[in-house]
């Protein structure tokens, strides 16, 4: 058996209760995290690529800090790009002024569509958390 914890925000309890996923588990200090998109707290696509970049970020960093960690405990991240050419200018822009440069493993895919319509990205990954400090 193991040390098996869900991860659950609670801005992500009503999205979580309808899709039937947690947004992350971690076992361990490994913490793995589904993908997380672009959308409002009341699960609206955003549609302007740049506000949902942002939002899949701010998502992302929800679910981690809910784990207990930060950007800079990621140690494997891999986008989903709907339409890649297209906004990968303006997804990296949001990515480098978000997420630490050069700090892990990145994969980027191109795919024909993702679980909604409107959305162009999705970024999933895995993160080591830090022991906590004895007290």
């Amino acid at each position: 058996m193991t040390d098996r914890q869900i991860i659950l925000p609670d801005s992500m309890k009503t999205l979580a209760d309808r899709a039937g996923y947690a947004p992350a588990v971690k076992v361990g200090h490994t913490v793995y995290c589904a993908g997380q998109v672009g959308r409002t707290p009341d699960l609206q696509v955003i549609a302007d690529p740049e506000a949902q970049f942002a939002a899949a970020w701010e998502n992302l960093r929800v679910v981690l800090a809910e784990a207990g960690c930060t950007f800079e405990d990621v140690v494997d991240m891999t986008t989903y790009h709907v339409d890649m050419s297209t906004h990968m200018d303006v997804f990296r822009a949001v990515k480098d002024r978000t997420f630490p440069r050069g700090r892990c493993a990145w994969t980027c895919i191109g795919v024909s569509e993702l679980a909604r319509p409107g959305l162009l990205v999705e970024i999933k990954c895995t993160a080591i958390a830090r022991p906590a400090a004895a007290a």
